[in-house]
């Protein structure tokens, strides 16, 4: 039996998983799937997004994602009160932000996040991703009480190496929490916008100093600080009451349990649901319940193997992709950069801050809806080539309008391209944010094993903070001695990072985290990735087609 196309064809959307063709005057419907198997059960199983169990899961995806706003609001915070005469007055800082001084408290919150590293990973698996998430939480408290009551430098930067390594507890446990109980049919968006809460995070860590800036004493810094606990808090509190992944209950060999939690967030409350029974057939083929996520000590599953290898070279490529967009001269070095652009008055540089910070979110929300329409590859090469462009009309304003560049107050020669220049600011913070902070934690964690997922993380999280410690350490001193020709190194750097990803980067979109396996052991994993299926649609049946060789039509061959 042949199906050929008839009629004039138009697009439509069916429920969000992929892009389809219909015939006008024909209920078959013919398209192109990245999984057969998916497709078929999602077509059999209508899912809804506002069902009351969806609005259950959301509130388990809630929880883990405040662990992002720890993050998000302690990196906008020191970028605002590092530019504080206060804070820079108590600790006998030079009144100058790019200096060593400056360079060495931020490090040491990444000193501390890369040493967590390696506890990430045993803290996730030995007991779930709950625990990590507890864990994570209560040493970063301790972190910021301590930092919030120092009366001298060492205290401050004691604490803030102990805020450092709580983060990188929580930053491995909340994005492997989120991948694994996000349902199918959504998880790209519902992963991305992991990521996403960052900015609801660093919004208020850039709104509340602005409003504190004003107090003439140490409690301009110290009241933000002390708010930092707020998210922490609320994670601590309430993570343990959530349901534990249904990846790490299968693999630990609780399966009741997991398909529990399958059946009521994926499943309508149904144990023998399509989407239930195809999810649980691959987590039990798939992972192990002898692998290296029982032995806290072996992280020899993050290489040993061809196809580990591979998925472990993108962890660390994304690692350190993700920091030198540009990102860490606009998080660390807002008030300094915009200071450059013309801008000096001090409220008014924490005020851009601020919008930015908002902007950035929208961006950041606008990517996380659109990445499983985009795909990742399409989402990052698009953006970051974007930035190129950004950078360069940012550097050229720059380079043409601002006067005595290595001077400590510059000034603008028209205050009308001083505004341009600060919006074309804004439009990075907006584009970086629409590509790389959604994929920031969601493809590590799609290019990961079960197996080694949390020490993949572990792994992700300690490459990300070696890029910030350059971000943190050495951009400040570079912007203030290079001026705008320190925009030449992000725009070649970043020219360079489009390559890499049109010709490594695998294609995740659309795919379950166990399909993925097959992908990552075909000889060619980026052409397998960018492999789609034709199939036909015809009411909840999913057949896939092959196309004759002589004719071209399409005749059935498997449902």
């Amino acid at each position: 039996m042949s199906i050929r196309s008839k009629g004039r064809m138009r697009n439509f959307s069916f429920p969000g998983h992929y892009r389809e063709y219909r015939d006008s005057d024909s209920t078959t419907t013919v398209t192109s799937v990245h999984n057969v198997q998916l497709a078929n059960v999602l077509a059999k199983q209508k899912s809804s997004l506002i069902d009351k169990n969806m609005f259950m899961l959301y509130y388990c995806l809630l929880v883990a994602t405040l662990c992002s706003c720890v993050n998000g609001y302690d990196t906008s915070l020191m970028g605002s009160i590092n530019s504080y005469q206060q804070y820079r007055s108590y600790f006998g800082f030079d009144l100058h932000e790019g200096t060593p001084a400056t360079g060495i408290v931020y490090a040491i919150f990444v000193i501390g996040n890369i040493v967590g590293s390696f506890a990430a990973g045993p803290a996730c698996d030995v007991k779930g991703r709950r625990i990590g998430m507890f864990i994570g939480s209560l040493v970063g408290i301790v972190g910021s009480v301590i930092q919030a009551t120092c009366v001298n430098l060492a205290g401050f930067m004691v604490g803030r190496f102990i805020v450092g390594f709580g983060v990188a507890i929580s930053a491995t446990a909340g994005p492997s929490y989120v991948s694994e109980m996000a349902h199918p049919a959504y998880r790209g968006s519902m992963t991305a916008i992991y990521n996403c809460f960052w900015w609801l995070g660093g919004i208020p860590g850039t709104f509340i100093p602005y409003a504190t800036s004003g107090i003439p004493t140490s409690m301009s810094w110290r009241i933000p600080l002390w708010l930092q606990l707020i998210y922490g808090g609320l994670v601590l509190l309430l993570c343990l009451w959530l349901p534990e992944s249904p990846r790490w209950l299968v693999a630990n060999d609780r399966h009741n349990e997991a398909l529990d939690v399958m059946a009521k967030y994926h499943g309508n409350n149904d144990r023998n649901s399509p989407v239930v029974l195809l999810e649980y057939r691959e987590m039990c083929d798939d992972i192990s319940n002898i692998g290296a996520d029982k032995r806290w000590w072996d992280y020899r599953e993050l290489w040993n193997t061809r196809e580990v290898r591979y998925r472990s070279m993108l962890v660390i490529i994304t690692a350190f992709f993700g920091q030198w967009v540009g990102n860490g001269l606009v998080s660390y070095y807002y008030p300094a950069m915009v200071r450059r652009a013309g801008v000096t008055e001090h409220k008014r540089q924490l005020l851009l801050q601020g919008f930015h910070s908002v902007v950035s979110f929208v961006g950041a929300i606008t990517g996380a809806l659109l990445t499983d329409r985009w795909g990742r590859r399409q989402q990052l090469m698009t953006t970051t080539g974007l930035v190129v462009i950004i950078f360069a009309i940012i550097m050229a304003l720059n380079a043409t309008n601002i006067e005595d560049h290595d001077a400590s107050e510059p000034t603008a020669k028209d205050p009308t391209v001083a505004k341009i220049e600060i919006a074309f600011i804004f439009i990075f913070g907006f584009v970086y944010s629409m590509g790389w902070t959604p994929n920031q934690a969601m493809y590590p964690v799609e290019c990961l094993r079960y197996e080694s997922r949390a020490k993949g993380m572990g792994m992700y999280n300690f490459f990300v903070n070696i890029a910030q410690f350059y971000n943190t350490f050495v951009t400040g001193i570079a912007l203030e001695k290079a001026g705008w020709k320190y925009y030449f190194l992000f725009i070649g750097w970043d020219a360079f990072e489009v390559i890499i990803i049109y010709f490594f980067f695998v294609e995740t979109k659309k795919r379950t985290l166990e399909e993925l396996t097959e992908i990552f052991q075909s000889r060619d994993p980026v052409k397998a990735s960018l492999k789609q299926t034709r199939v036909v649609l015809r009411g909840t049946t999913v057949t896939e087609l092959k196309p004759r060789k002589r004719d071209r039509s399409y005749r059935r061959v498997s449902s």
